[in-house]
């Protein structure tokens, strides 16, 4: 087993710091955005500092046991199953209003005064983007298994650039809409279901731009690259999750 570490303890006292500093800024309590921004700051020192330990131990330390990998895939997957239920609770919020839109919203659905964002613009674009970037994340992938590396570092680079591009329409994408998060229920909705999702996006990257400098740092192996195979999967998740919101929220939400 790994050695033990106090870096689980201290992620909890950050992460209490910025959900608590988070919830007292929304609700404008003096000082609770130094809280966020404290919380914040030491969340990002800390995960660095824990991944850092997790790649020594796996590509430097031989701490990475058959019985210590099972362990992290099923950790990870607990991790994406908590995702999935999380975008769940919002999806439910979301069509809690849409199938019985309320008097107060005119009883329609989109509601009335919200011109909704055209599905064929930048929401189509954007899904093809994702789309692409999840055959050339498979790409990534295989190129590993088979041990061609240069073809590996060819698709990472394809898979962070959509991604990249992606978050950069996104955001163009909300400068150009022309309604706001505290427009109905409709737009709180809309705002934090893609939002919340454009945030996994950038997570995303960042994993796979870590993964990248690693495989360049020779610390994958045919045999041997656990950290690659959780960023694929997280960016399947992001890929599936988007191709929900596409169909759902975009396409049905907006009729």
């Amino acid at each position: 087993m790994v050695d033990p570490s106090p870096l689980p303890f201290y992620t909890g006292i950050a992460a209490f710091f910025f959900t608590s500093g988070l919830a007292f800024y929304i609700h404008r309590i003096e000082f609770g955005f130094y809280f966020f921004l404290f919380g914040f700051v030491v969340l990002l020192f800390i995960a660095s500092d824990w991944f850092s330990d997790i790649c020594n131990e796996a590509s430097f330390l031989g701490y990475h046991t058959m019985v210590v990998r099972k362990g992290l895939k099923l950790g990870f997957l607990l991790f994406i199953v908590s995702e999935i239920m999380l975008f769940f609770g919002f999806f439910w919020a979301f069509f809690h209003s849409a199938l019985c839109p309320s008097i107060e919203l005119g009883t329609k659905w989109p509601p009335i005064g919200i011109n909704t964002i055209s599905v064929i613009d930048y929401p189509l674009f954007n899904t093809l983007l994702l789309i692409i970037s999840g055959f050339s994340v498979t790409w990534v992938h295989k190129g590993i298994c088979l041990g061609t590396f240069s073809e590996t570092i060819d698709a990472f680079i394809v898979t962070i650039t959509l991604g990249a591009l992606f978050i950069c329409l996104q955001t163009y994408e909300y400068y150009e809409a022309n309604f706001n998060i505290s427009d109905s229920v409709y737009a709180s909705t809309f705002f934090m279901l893609t939002g919340l999702h454009g945030m996994h996006v950038i997570v995303g990257v960042v994993f796979l731009s870590v993964s990248f400098l690693r495989l360049l740092s020779n610390h994958f192996m045919v045999n041997h690259h656990l950290g690659l195979v959780f960023a694929i999967w997280y960016w399947h998740f992001v890929d599936i999750v988007w191709i929900c919101l596409f169909l759902m929220l975009y396409i049905w939400g907006s009729w």
